[in-house]
């Protein structure tokens, strides 16, 4: 697995890090390049980990047939259907071994961890956040699949990688994990009004309607004009860095 790693100029003796987790067809290139997000974690003195969204070359026939299944369409699930279930672990990878490949080789603040992502990344990182609140302490997301038991991407890839049981689904469902293990911090979504996904794919209102439901903190933000690409993450990549930053005490 590939991952890119920003480290801020200063001199510090622990340094609170971010995850972004990026979205279908990704690699670990995209957000570094694309978002500006750079100038913005040197201001806060922040190191940004920014992992691939799937195993690549792992010889699994058909592997690379699809582009929102397979090789760079992890879903950050931890498969559990052959032969996937030998290669694709996204979701152990990003709560466990990266975070521990980070702090073995880099100096953070492990009381100071986040995740944020876009789409199908959005996704992973709200599920990763609610589930794992003790570990990442502050979580946003751009353009996120929310509900993705109830979008095409999402049953094609739970169906794919973790079998017809959509009860093994419900672990891997932002909405349907809010409702029973409410995050301890304030969640903040953006949203653009022109992204053709959003009825479809995201759903951003049934996440809205599910936080709503057992007062979890969230903003959800609709952006005029904004469609689903990294210009959209670029225009308001500061204030995904500034909740965080607010968030984890920075």
């Amino acid at each position: 697995m590939s991952f890119a790693v920003y480290q801020p100029p200063q001199v510090q003796k622990s340094y609170p890090v971010l995850y972004f987790l990026s979205g279908l067809t990704c690699t670990e290139e995209n957000f570094i390049v694309k978002a500006n997000a750079l100038k913005y974690a040197a201001e806060y003195g922040l190191i940004l980990v920014a992992p691939d969204t799937s195993p690549r070359n792992a010889g699994i026939p058909g592997e690379n047939d699809n582009w929102d299944f397979g090789t760079g369409a992890g879903f950050y699930v931890d498969a559990t259907l052959a032969p996937w279930s030998n290669y694709y672990n996204m979701y152990s990878y990003i709560v466990e071994e990266l975070p521990n490949l980070i702090a073995a080789n880099f100096s953070i603040d492990i009381n100071k961890q986040g995740i944020f992502g876009h789409s199908m990344g959005g996704h992973g990182a709200l599920v990763c956040a609610i589930r794992n609140p003790n570990k990442f302490k502050s979580v946003s997301a751009f353009a996120p699949i929310v509900a993705p038991m109830q979008c095409t991407w999402g049953t094609k890839a739970f169906t794919g990688y973790l079998g017809e049981d959509n009860q093994n689904w419900r672990l891997y469902d932002a909405s349907e994990l809010v409702r029973k293990h409410k995050y301890h911090g304030h969640i903040l979504i953006d949203q653009g009004t022109d992204d053709k996904f959003i009825q479809e794919q995201l759903k951003p209102e049934i996440f809205e309607q599910a936080c709503q439901e057992v007062n979890q903190p969230l903003t959800l933000r609709y952006q005029d004009g904004y469609d689903h690409s990294y210009y959209f993450i670029s225009s308001f990549i500061e204030d995904h860095i500034k909740h965080h930053v607010k968030e984890l005490g920075v």
